[in-house]
Order: structure tokens, then C-alpha cells, then sequence
């Protein structure tokens, strides 16, 4: 593809030029080799949280006591060949040391996630709060509404009351004595005869 022009060498472009492979923009590259490994971060914080659960109970102090127990005792009365720290027991304190060094972050990578989950934990109770007391000033305006709609509602006993009035004034006017209200005076009637 390449030709020789007054001595320069020209590479062939365009359609016909033998390209290199692009990288596609609509699909995604394929995975790079990684030098570092790879850990799931959600399968790290709930190894640190169990871990950080069990350094905060009884039995983890009881198992560290008895460790630090049988390491003395066996290094002050163990045969002198046997003995592995001797008695400023510098191994027993550089394992307290590694063990607490590790046991710091763990509890405080379980700490930062139990906060983020309380953080996630109040948001979603304050948004239900807040809906909660939206329902409830709905419900309170629906009330209030109600109550003023009964209010200009004629009720039976009103309509009655005044039906009553009615009536007196009628028989004022007419002064037979005719009820109006055959089975309100057949119900009492009825419940005197029983």
C-alpha cells in the first residue's frame, strides 16, 4: 500500500487504507488485566462487620484471656527448649498489637457502614414523616370541610322540628285536633300496648 514518490513514502488513507481495529463507542471495552486482585466491597464490610460484632462480646474477651493465660503459663513453666517467648514475652505483645491494629479499622469500617445505613434509615423515616403529616393535614381539611357542609345540611331532627312548628300553627288554624302523623302516634300505641 505504501508507494514511492519523488523519494517520499506515501501511506495510502481513507476507505481503502488498511486501518488498525478502533474501539467501538457503542459497546463496552473488554475487562483489563489487573495486577491488583479484586474483592467485593459489600463481602469485605460484612466480613468487618461480623469480625467488629465479635470483638464486642464476652466470649471474644474470655478466648483472649485464656490465649494470654496458656502463652504465660507455658512460657515461665514449659522445658527450656519448648519456651518460644521468654519472659519479657515481646511475641505475646507484638501479637496484642497486630491483632488490636487490625481490630481498629474493622471496627470502624463497621461503624461508617451501620452509619450509613442509619443515615438511609432516617431519610426514608423523615420522608414518611413528612407524607404522614401531609395524609394527615389532608384528612384534617377534609374534616373541617365536612363539618361545614353538615352544618348548612338540614337534618331529620331539624326538618322534623320544624315540620312540628308547622303543624301547631295548622292546628292553631284549624282546631280539630287531626294528626298529621299517623305512625309516630301508632308507634307510641304500639309501644304503650306491649
Amino acid at each position: 500500500m505504501a508507494e514511492r514518490e519523488g523519494g517520499r513514502e506515501r501511506t495510502a488513507s481513507g476507505a481503502t487504507a488498511a486501518t488498525r481495529p478502533r474501539a467501538r463507542l457503542d459497546q463496552p471495552r473488554p475487562p483489563r488485566r489487573r495486577i491488583l486482585p479484586e474483592w467485593d466491597p459489600e463481602a469485605f464490610g460484612r466480613l468487618s462487620e461480623r469480625i467488629a460484632r465479635f470483638l464486642g462480646t464476652g466470649r471474644f474477651i474470655v478466648w483472649m484471656t485464656v490465649i494470654v493465660i496458656v502463652w504465660v503459663l507455658w512460657n515461665v513453666f514449659a522445658p527450656g527448649d519448648l519456651k518460644f517467648d521468654e519472659y519479657p514475652f515481646i511475641f505475646l505483645t507484638l501479637m496484642l498489637s497486630l491483632q488490636a491494629s487490625y481490630a481498629a479499622p474493622l471496627i470502624l469500617l463497621a461503624q461508617n457502614r451501620q452509619d450509613d445505613r442509619d443515615r438511609v434509615n432516617l431519610e426514608q423515616d423523615r420522608k414518611q414523616n413528612e407524607r404522614s403529616i401531609a395524609d394527615t393535614e389532608y384528612l384534617t381539611r377534609e374534616i373541617a370541610a365536612l363539618r361545614i357542609g353538615l352544618g348548612e345540611v338540614a337534618t331529620r331532627d331539624w326538618i322534623r322540628s320544624e315540620l312540628q312548628d308547622v303543624l301547631k300553627d295548622l292546628d292553631g288554624h284549624r282546631g280539630d285536633g287531626h294528626v298529621v302523623f299517623p305512625a309516630e302516634r301508632s308507634a307510641g300505641r304500639d309501644a304503650e300496648d306491649r
